[in-house]
């Protein structure tokens, strides 16, 4: 008997299925453009970068709407945004690394390394630091924005803020706490946290766009960033130069390096396995209960409709990002906004919740 006409049936069928999945995800790239562009209007969002990559491969890297709207420029992949806190993320690999080196301990004190700090930090230490469980809060109400502090200073304004709660007790989002890290890392490797992020982290994955912010510099496709008073568009708010360079989320970057960024994160390249997966797990309180915000080391870890994420957002100066690592999955949903009101992680959830009923 010959094979030949089994060998044209599995051929055919083949095809076929070849054909049936590439209309689905026709479809469902037709839906995203849709909902995408939808949401955009309904926040009046000016411009918005999207990455989907799946399975290693990029599905989709485009903008939408525009970059700079007095010039008119479209939001394109190679258009850079401010990262927010989306950039501590980058901290605290940069922190494990240093611990990875013997550099850090992540159960030092943090008078190890700051020997004029107040009494209370011999209670606080590094792994409390990097999950927003040490005591510290945010910027105070009367925080000047527009004066041009320096690292002393700025560490000088942390010190002076009396601990919210005993270290290790609670959870509470902390932007002072990563900026303390930043300085930690300058005091412990003699580099500014930008340059050693540049130098270990940047240049090793080829990330040519990312950066910290420099609002002086000449920065290619830079955009604009936005926000809404009274319904009518503005520009962003200035800030002081210093003021953008602080380790809780003063990057520039792109969705074509946050691609390279997310690759190596299923790599050994920067971290060793075991320092990722300390990361992205939830940290436990003094109690041994797991923290109020399941935060591990700069990430946030949830299950959303059984999928475990590995997310984080961010909010600075006109710009909103959101990265979702739906890791078991192998899927990853990025979004870039230029507009301070914007909610781009609604948007990548949705756009995920998408791909992944597509299994």
């Amino acid at each position: 008997m010959s094979l030949r006409p089994l060998f044209l049936l599995i051929v055919y069928l083949n095809s076929l299925f070849a054909i049936s999945a590439a209309a689905q995800t026709s479809s469902i790239n037709s839906a995203v453009t849709e909902y995408v562009k939808a949401e955009m209007q309904r926040q009046h969002i000016p411009g918005l970068s999207l990455l989907i990559v799946r399975n290693g491969k990029v599905i989709r890297a485009e903008g939408f709407g525009l970059a700079n709207v007095e010039l008119q420029v479209p939001v394109k992949p190679e258009s850079v945004f401010q990262s927010g806190s989306v950039g501590k993320q980058f901290t605290a690999t940069a922190v494990m690394m240093l611990v990875e080196e013997g550099k850090i301990g992540l159960d030092d004190p943090l008078t190890k390394y700051f020997a004029d700090a107040p009494a209370g930090w011999k209670e606080v230490t590094v792994r409390e630091l990097l999950s927003h469980t040490a005591g510290f809060g945010d910027y105070p109400k009367d925080f000047n924005f527009r004066k041009d502090w320096t690292e002393e200073e700025l560490l000088k304004v942390v010190e002076g803020i009396p601990l919210a709660y005993p270290p290790g007790t609670k959870w509470e989002y902390s932007n002072l706490g990563y900026l303390t890290l930043g300085i930690l890392i300058h005091h412990v490797t003699g580099e500014f946290y930008g340059d050693f992020l540049q130098a270990r982290i940047f240049k090793p994955l080829g990330m040519q766009s990312t950066r910290i912010i420099s609002e002086a510099d000449i920065v290619p496709n830079r955009s604009a960033g936005y926000r809404l008073v009274k319904g009518e568009l503005k520009n962003q708010e200035w800030v002081a130069p210093m003021v953008n360079t602080t380790a809780d989320g003063s990057l520039y970057f792109t969705i074509l390096d946050l691609r390279k960024w997310d690759a190596a994160l299923y790599t050994e390249k920067l971290l060793k396995r075991s320092s990722l997966d300390l990361m992205w797990t939830p940290v436990r309180l003094k109690d041994g209960q797991q923290n109020e915000g399941n935060y591990g080391f700069g990430w946030f870890i949830d299950h959303r409709a059984g999928h475990r994420c590995i997310h984080h957002d961010g909010s600075w100066q006109g710009f909103e990002t959101a990265i979702d690592r739906y890791v078991d999955d192998q899927l990853t949903v990025i979004a870039l906004a230029n507009l301070a009101e914007s909610e781009p992680g609604k948007i990548t959830q949705h756009v995920a919740e998408l791909y992944l009923a597509d299994q």
